[in-house]
């Protein structure tokens, strides 16, 4: 399904994407949705600060018209070239990620990248604690983001190895203290796309969603996938980086 080239370029960055892989018809059906669910909301607190916009659309996480972006097309047969023929679960409920646009005046600022799992006491996990809960991250642009600084997902390339050698060293119970403080070996890149494009990205590549100064609100759902034996292999896939990527593993091998 990838060639062999795709899956070097996942081993070499961390982050792959494919263009055109959600059908237009599918996309809009989601969108109806997400806009009907984002029209219809009541705000349950009258305070700005406490509106996240990370609790818009809740009630679709598991709607068919989501997951099926990723159960219904070529999303699963593309992470199981990477993961392996049968080792991908079902996805069973995705994120709807809506970038909303800055206020006027306000300058793009320098994003900030993230390893998900890493407890803050804030993001529903408890300061200190730490989990990998998954394998892949799967990205659906759901407009079009043609240019940086309007919402893009953005990664660091290489930062899953470079993390991967920060453990073997020093271990990853550094990340109980959160997120850590490092020089990664590259700088940040803002993935440009169309609606129905795909990214899949390795769960240890820092990443983030890019600031938006554009006018327009990014639209796009996030799932994360997992092997079959994610929650068996646990924290171990933190330094074996290709354990549960066989289709990676076998095209290096074959380079």
């Amino acid at each position: 399904m990838l060639t062999r080239h795709q899956k070097q370029e996942f081993f070499q960055n961390g982050f792959l994407k494919i263009p055109r892989v959600i059908p237009q018809l599918m996309v809009d059906v989601a969108l109806r949705a997400i806009n009907h669910s984002v029209g219809n909301t009541e705000r349950q607190d009258s305070e700005p600060v406490n509106h996240r916009v990370a609790q818009l659309c809740d009630e679709l996480r598991d709607a068919p018209c989501i997951t099926d972006l990723f159960n219904r097309t070529l999303v699963i047969p593309l992470a199981e070239s990477l993961i392996g023929e049968g080792n991908v679960q079902p996805c069973s409920g995705a994120q709807l990620a809506l970038r909303f646009p800055s206020a006027v005046g306000n300058e793009a600022g320098s994003p900030r990248g993230h390893l998900d799992g890493l407890g803050s006491g804030r993001n529903g996990i408890a300061k200190g604690v730490y989990h990998r809960g998954f394998t892949a991250l799967t990205v659906i642009y759901l407009s079009d983001v043609p240019n940086v600084d309007s919402g893009n997902f953005t990664v660091w390339p290489e930062s899953h190895r470079f993390f991967a050698g920060l453990f073997q060293r020093e271990g990853h119970e550094l990340l109980a203290n959160g997120m850590p403080k490092v020089d990664l070996p590259h700088g940040p890149i803002q993935v440009t796309g169309q609606a129905g494009d795909l990214i899949l990205a390795h769960h240890q590549v820092v990443h983030t969603g890019g600031p938006n100064t554009s006018a327009d609100i990014r639209y796009a759902t996030i799932a994360r996938l997992r092997h079959v034996d994610c929650a068996e292999n646990g924290y171990d896939a933190y330094t074996d980086l290709w354990h549960e990527f066989p289709g990676v593993r076998e095209a290096i091998e074959a380079a």
